[in-house]
Formats: structure tokens, C-alpha cells, sequence
């Protein structure tokens, strides 16, 4: 599952909350800018950047923006070690972790501050040695499965894509943690809530070979092409 993917659960699902929630989509404002810059345009990326310091600038406890910017710092710390540059690195991962976290902190049933996190910390942690990696992961799943206890009340309102993306994380998530009889309980409720996602086919192949087949890196399967 790509980062792109992760994210684009937030795109449906947060879209799909009680209105008391969401009283405005901070995302339609940063999400494409934040896309692009996570696919490598630096300028996108800036403005994103830009666009959550102004917003906190005005609003310190906006946790979308809070989150949304500690996000692209943990985009930015990859890049930085990518780049061999360790100090740069670690100062970043930690204000992105510190960010992140405070905006949890402040809207901790918000899905538009959990899924964002979550994402980053499911993608950013594929190169991470395991023992670093797994808290990490293990956070994000928690941040995903408060997402799903959130939308209890409303699931049966919601599309296949967005129920369909939601249940695909966690079995993945799952799945990476060594929790097989989990991830397919996961896979098994996609395949039954959400029969015509574009995650329905991937689901099934796990269930029948226990892998998945590989992405494209790029977007999310069903609607997001």
C-alpha cells in the first residue's frame, strides 16, 4: 500500500464524518501541493509547508495543520537521510513526531489528524530497521483503528472505496506486524463491506497466497487512477 494510498483514505473516509467534525477540509487546501512535493517537487512541497505555518500562525492549535506540517517534516528528514545528512535528520524526525503527536493530542477523534499520521508512519518506516520500525507502525495502526471505531455509527453510510481503503491499511498494517489471523479478519470484512473497491481483488489474493500483489507507487486503486 503506497503512501498516496494511505492518504487518499483521508480524502473519503474524513469526507464522509459528521459535519461537527470537519467543519472545514483543511486537506482540499494542502493535499495536492503535499502530494506533489512528496513525489518530488520541492517547490510544491514549500508551499504546502507554507500554506499549515500560516494557518498556525493564526490558529497555534489547528491540529490539521499542525498534523499536516509534521507530516511533510517527516518527509523531509527521509530526504535528509536519504541524503546522508544525520543531524538534518534526526532534527526533523523529531519535530515531525513532536508535531504529529501534539496534534493528536489536540483532536485525538479528529480522522483528518489521525490518518495523516498514520500514513506517514506506515510509509516512512519500510526502510527503518525492524525494532525501530514496529512501535512506529504499531502507533499507526492504533491511530487506524480509532478511525474505524469512529466511523462505527456511520460505516454502512460510507462507500466501498473509503470502507474499502480503511480495512486494506489495517490488514496490511496488520500483516507487516506478523498479526496474520488479523490481517485476515481485515481482509476477509473488505472483501465483505466493501465487494467493489478496487482493494477487493488484492484482499483475496492475500487470503489465497498470503502476499499482495506490488503497487505502482503512485495512487490508490478504485476512484484515485
Amino acid at each position: 500500500m503506497t503512501f498516496f494510498t494511505w492518504l487518499a483514505t483521508l480524502v473519503l473516509t474524513a469526507a464522509q464524518a459528521p459535519a461537527t467534525q470537519q467543519p472545514q477540509r483543511f486537506d482540499y487546501q494542502v493535499r495536492a501541493d503535499f502530494f506533489a512535493g512528496v513525489a518530488g517537487d520541492e517547490a510544491r512541497m514549500n508551499k504546502a509547508m507554507e500554506l499549515c505555518e500560516r494557518t498556525l500562525a493564526e490558529n497555534p492549535k489547528h491540529a490539521e495543520a499542525m498534523v499536516w506540517h509534521g507530516a511533510g517534516a517527516f518527509v523531509r528528514a527521509g530526504q535528509a537521510f536519504q541524503k546522508g545528512d544525520m543531524a538534518a535528520g534526526g532534527q526533523l524526525f523529531g519535530r515531525a513526531m513532536k508535531e504529529m503527536n501534539d496534534a493528536v493530542a489536540l483532536a485525538p477523534d479528529n480522522p483528518g489528524v489521525l490518518i495523516p499520521r498514520a500514513a506517514v508512519l506506515f510509509e516512512g518506516t519500510r526502510a527503518m530497521p525492524p525494532d525501530t520500525a514496529r512501535p512506529l507502525v504499531e502507533s499507526a495502526v492504533a491511530n487506524y483503528e480509532h478511525v474505524l471505531d469512529i466511523q462505527a455509527p456511520i460505516w454502512p453510510t460510507l462507500g466501498d472505496h473509503a470502507r474499502g481503503e480503511l480495512l486494506f491499511g489495517l490488514a496490511e498494517a496488520s500483516a507487516r506486524l506478523g498479526r496474520l489471523d488479523k490481517a485476515r479478519r481485515y481482509f476477509e470484512r473488505l472483501i465483505k463491506d466493501a465487494p467493489t473497491s478496487g482493494q477487493a481483488p488484492k484482499a483475496e489474493q492475500w487470503i489465497s497466497t498470503g502476499t499482495l500483489p506490488k503497487s505502482n507507487g503512485t495512487s490508490c486503486v478504485g476512484c484515485h487512477k
